[in-house]
Formats: structure tokens, sequence, C-alpha cells
């Protein structure tokens, strides 16, 4: 009995340990279920999400900073015709792509933004060049494009962020409009009530080798937004923020975001409540829920703990560990 009981412990102290992650993502939070779908675009989202934490992963096994890992990770997706950022974002009211991006580091508060962009094929690159090239924190529409052509990034005809699904959900969109104005009972309900809710922002947050935390948010933002609504992810605090230790990136209705100084909020509430890094980015969470908004987060705290709280029926999501054991999850 004894000689069986010590090989047991171990195993169960193994499995009991706490993975330490490196990286976590996200690719959007909402409406998704297996009901709307089919196994071959799973499989392209977990492989695509796969590829996003393999590549940023690289970045720190190879002592790269967790600002190049983020970076790195982000683009993935941008290029991505799958999630809302980049390549795949959704179309304004007007039928135009403005797209929104942020990233900060830890260590030292350092951050940068972009805002209603039309041109720049990777936002994210943007808004790092905002944080190491500018003595500004957030810039937006063409001046952001000038500085983004300045600083040598790749600029694009807008209609590369032209894509099928995404035009013809602006279209779906825009008769359910319609049908509202006409409608005696859905008049009763609230401008706002007419949203997308298939949110598909993208975000990482990474630890490196330093133990340096950086955290970035990207997104098209909401399908037939008007008058160059902008929303939580260009903010630092809302969609993203990152301390010495903590970083969090956000998905979801952004105005919430913006009221509750989601990501802010819960870095505080670690630092000042003492709570983990999964209570105090569900308490965030629970708050958007109670004021009548959706969406997630990502959270990875400077001792290699992730959270990725979300009250949708799923979260696009994944993390790596210091390891590079990759884990990758949809639905709720």
């Amino acid at each position: 009995m004894k000689k069986l009981l010590l090989p047991f412990l171990l195993i169960s102290a193994m499995t009991m340990a706490q993975k330490k992650y490196v990286m976590v993502i996200h690719g959007g939070a909402g409406t998704i279920t297996k009901a709307n779908l089919t196994p071959e675009k799973e499989k392209e989202y977990r492989d695509k999400l796969i590829e996003a934490l393999q590549k940023g992963y690289s970045e720190l096994k190879n002592g790269k900073s967790s600002l190049d890992a983020v970076t790195t990770a982000i683009m993935v997706m941008e290029d991505s015709p799958l999630f809302n950022a980049g390549k795949g974002a959704v179309f304004t009211n007007e039928g135009k792509n403005e797209l929104d991006a942020s990233v900060m580091t830890g260590n030292n508060l350092k951050a940068g933004a972009v805002a209603g962009v039309t041109t720049i094929k990777n936002p994210i690159l943007a808004a790092k060049a905002v944080m190491e090239k500018s003595e500004h924190v957030m810039m937006a529409g063409k001046g952001a494009e000038d500085f983004a052509k300045l600083q040598g990034l790749e600029i694009v005809d807008p209609n590369y962020f032209w894509t099928e699904k995404t035009w013809n959900s602006l279209q779906k969109m825009k008769a359910k409009e319609s049908e509202k104005k006409t409608s005696a009972t859905q008049q009763k309900q609230p401008d706002y009530f007419l949203i997308d809710q298939k949110f598909g922002t993208v975000g990482a947050v990474a630890l490196d080798k330093n133990g340096v935390i950086t955290a970035g948010t990207s997104t098209g933002g909401m399908t037939n937004k008007k008058y160059n609504r902008i929303g939580d992810s260009p903010i630092i605090g809302a969609g993203t923020y990152a301390n010495e230790q903590v970083g969090l990136s956000g998905t979801g209705w952004g105005e919430f975001f913006i009221r509750t100084v989601a990501s802010k909020t819960a870095a505080d509430r670690m630092k000042f409540l003492k709570e983990n890094v999964k209570n105090a980015s569900q308490a965030s969470i629970d708050e958007i829920g109670r004021l009548g908004g959706n969406g997630g987060i990502i959270a990875l705290d400077k001792d290699g703990n992730i959270a990725m709280p979300f009250n949708t029926e799923g979260m696009y999501r994944g993390a790596v560990t210091d390891k590079g054991e990759i884990e990758v999850l949809i639905y709720k």
C-alpha cells in the first residue's frame, strides 16, 4: 500500500500544480455556440488562435519583450478575416471600416493608441509607434494615418479590409434598423438595442523573461456604428491596461467597458483589495453584466496566473505556458 501511495501523491501534486502562463489571447466574445459554428469553421478559428500563440511564444522564448510578443500575436489575428480587427473589421453605417487599437507596457506605464483609422494595415503597430515614437498616447483619424505613414508602417487601400461576411452583417443590421422604425413594439426599445452580438475584437497579454507585462487590443468596433463612434479598445483603462502586477484586454460592448473603466478597475481591485486575478477580472465582468452589457476580459498577472471571464455564450480564447503548452477554448 505504501509503495502505491507515493506515486499517487506525486501525480496528484503535479495535477494540482499551477501552470505558469506567459501569454493569453482572445479573438472576441459573443453568440458563439456549436449550433452556429460548423466543424470546419471551428477548426479555422482554433488553428488561427494556435498560430497567434505559437508566434507570440516564439518571441518570448527567444528573449524578445512582451511588447514584441503581444504585437506579433495580434498581427496574426489582424491579418485574418476571421476576426473583427484588421482584415476582418466590421463596417460602419456608412460602409467604411474604422479601426482602433491600443497597447500598454506595465513596468513604465507607457501606452499608445489609434482610433478611427481606415488605411493602416496593422493598427496595433500604429499604437506601438505612438507609444515609442511620440510624446502622445492617442492619435485619431487622418492624423494617426499620417503619423503611421511617416513611421514606415504599411498603408493599404480601404478596400483591403472588405470581406463578404462583414458586408453582409451590415446589410442585416440595416434591415433590422428599418424594421425597428416601423414596428410599434420595437420602438419601445432604446436605440442601442440593435447591436451586433458577435464581438470579434482581438487582444493579447504577455509576460516576458524580465517579468514585464504588456497588454494590447485591436478592433473594428461594432457593425453599423455611426458618427465616428469609438469604443473601449483604444482607451487605456477601459479596453486595455497593464501595470507591474497585471495586464488585461477586453472584448464586448465597449460603452460598458468605458463606463466601468473595466480593465483599470480589475487592476485596482488586485492592488488595493488584494484580490487574485480571477476574482478581480470576474468582478469587472459582473459589473458590466449588472448594467446590461456583455463581453469578456483576459488577464495575466506577474506570477503567470491567468483569467478569462466572460458573460456571453462563448469567447475565442487561448493561452500558452512557459513550457510552450498551448490551450485553446471557444465555448462556455
